[in-house]
């Protein structure tokens, strides 16, 4: 069974940087989409980013310009690096990865930006 591990969260200042990195135990068939999904507490799960497998990309308006989201599929990995970090920023980030024979998600990672 394929699974996702995420690394790259932590605490962080705000204006500072963090790279988020995603890994599959296994391979994937067919990778369609690789995102990252965000929750903060007491909201919903949002999509922060994600890529196509015609490497288009969709970013949430308010990480535009500050977020960039890359994806390598033959490695199944999916990467997020975030710059100028912001407290609104502060969330557990998913990973998630769909492909044709399944969508996965990794376990979460903790980013906290303090003002």
């Amino acid at each position: 069974q394929v699974q996702l591990v995420e690394s790259g969260g932590g605490l962080v200042q705000a204006g500072g940087s963090l790279r988020l990195s995603c890994a599959a135990s296994g391979s994937i068939l067919s990778i369609n989409v690789m995102a990252w999904y965000r929750q903060a507490p007491g909201k919903q799960r949002e999509l922060v980013a994600d890529i196509t497998s015609g490497r288009n990309t969709v970013y949430l308006d308010s990480v535009k310009g500050r977020f960039t989201i890359s994806g390598d599929r033959a490695k199944n990995t999916v990467s997020l690096q975030m710059n100028s970090l912001k407290p609104e920023d502060t969330a557990v980030y998913y990973c998630n990865i769909r492909g044709s024979r399944g969508n996965y998600w990794g376990q979460g990672t903790q980013v906290t930006v303090s003002s």
